[in-house]
């Protein structure tokens, strides 16, 4: 059976993320991650959905036993990415959606080399600033510190496979963009290295 891809998906506030990922896991081909932590359930969260909610014993013992890809400790809590659900599920020939920050991209890439990285970004920098500030939810110090580290994200840019620009209104044709270099990746030469092999034995 064809193994499934592995892709991270990052981008700065108001690029979409979680948007365009549900959009991508409710044909079936792909899997969202969902990652453990130890910091407590924020009212409507739901377990397992935001994230899997465990003690600071348990998130260790899953540490221990190497069932996650990768930890970080942050804010006082713990959070980790499960090894063992994305390889079930890529064995399984679907595809396995990380949405992490630019670091955990980074630690991915070298866990992970056969990972797919791409960078969700809104169409513009003025667009972003218009989205962040249309949601009316921050303080401005949040919205311009925000802003801010997206400077910084972009710095990591060269190290990502790819860029899709999630256009107003567009989240689908997002979707279908990550869908179509994932086909593309898949027939790549790079994913196929005993294609010759394979074809003169048939």
């Amino acid at each position: 059976m064809e193994k499934g891809i592995l892709l991270i998906v990052s981008g700065p506030a108001g690029s979409g993320k979680s948007t365009v990922d549900a959009l991508l896991c409710a044909g079936g081909d792909y899997e969202r991650s969902v990652s453990y932590t130890t910091r407590p359930m924020r009212p409507g969260e739901v377990n397992g959905r935001e994230y899997n909610y465990v003690s600071v014993e348990e998130f260790l013992a899953l540490e221990k036993e190497g069932a996650l890809f990768e930890a970080n400790h942050f804010c006082g809590n713990y959070y980790g990415s499960p090894r063992r659900r994305a390889e079930e599920v890529l064995a399984a020939g679907r595809n396995f959606i990380m949405e992490i920050d630019v670091h955990g991209a980074m630690n991915m890439k070298k866990i992970y080399p056969e990972a797919l990285l791409i960078m969700l970004l809104p169409p513009s920098y003025s667009e972003q600033e218009k989205r962040l500030r249309g949601r009316g939810t921050e303080p401005e110090e949040k919205i311009l510190a925000r802003l801010e580290q997206t400077k910084r994200e972009l710095d990591f840019l060269p190290q990502y496979d790819y860029i899709v620009y999630n256009r107003d209104e567009k989240a689908e044709d997002a979707a279908d963009e990550i869908r179509a270099i994932v086909r593309a990746e898949k027939q790549s030469v790079r994913r196929n290295p005993s294609a010759k092999d394979a074809y003169l034995a048939n």
